[in-house]
């Protein structure tokens, strides 16, 4: 027969909801560290994952504002999780329309899956609200609009190619000049 030594309670919860006390010198924690603030730390030093992580936990602390899906859809955007990225950032903006963060943000995004037109009009509306004092927003629109006026496309084959009998049923290419 089994004993389980160190049961002295029944387990439950009090009325409360508080548990036992800490095991005596743990420290209390009372005002921790907002999650925001740690995310954009950890965002500047290249620690993507973990910015994710801080940014998770302001989520779990704040709840739904534009501040967090923006800077969750950023962590995810370098982390080159795209479809994530776009839908936080486009709840960001459904929160607050004037966010101008999330709107170049979400410009970044739409950049990286080659939809070239509609990152130039979300770019034109992140210039506007923010009056054009970003250089970073000037240079990402800028980049757009090249990318809508010449979409890259290799440039048209001039080459005069005929076809010559070798044979039967063989064929060798000559370029004409």
């Amino acid at each position: 027969m089994f004993v389980l030594s160190g049961c002295a309670g029944d387990g439950r919860l009090a009325a409360d909801r508080s548990g036992p006390p800490p095991p005596a010198g743990t420290p209390v924690v009372r005002d921790a560290v907002d999650g925001l603030a740690v995310g954009h730390r950890l965002m500047a030093a290249g620690e993507y994952d973990l910015a994710l992580r801080a940014y998770l936990r302001a989520a779990g602390e704040q709840g739904g504002t534009v501040d967090v899906f923006s800077a969750l859809g950023s962590a995810n955007l370098r982390l080159g999780r795209l479809g994530q990225a776009e839908d936080l950032l486009r709840r960001a903006i459904s929160i607050d329309q004037t966010f101008v963060p999330a709107h170049n943000n979400l410009g970044v995004v739409l950049m990286e899956r080659g939809t070239y037109g509609e990152a130039r009009r979300v770019f034109e509306t992140a210039f506007a609200l923010d009056s054009g004092r970003s250089d970073e927003i000037r240079e990402n629109l800028r980049l757009a609009i090249a990318k809508t006026e010449n979409p890259g496309y290799d440039p048209p084959n001039d080459n005069r190619l005929r076809l010559v009998r070798r044979g039967s049923g063989q064929f060798l290419l000559l370029s004409t000049p």
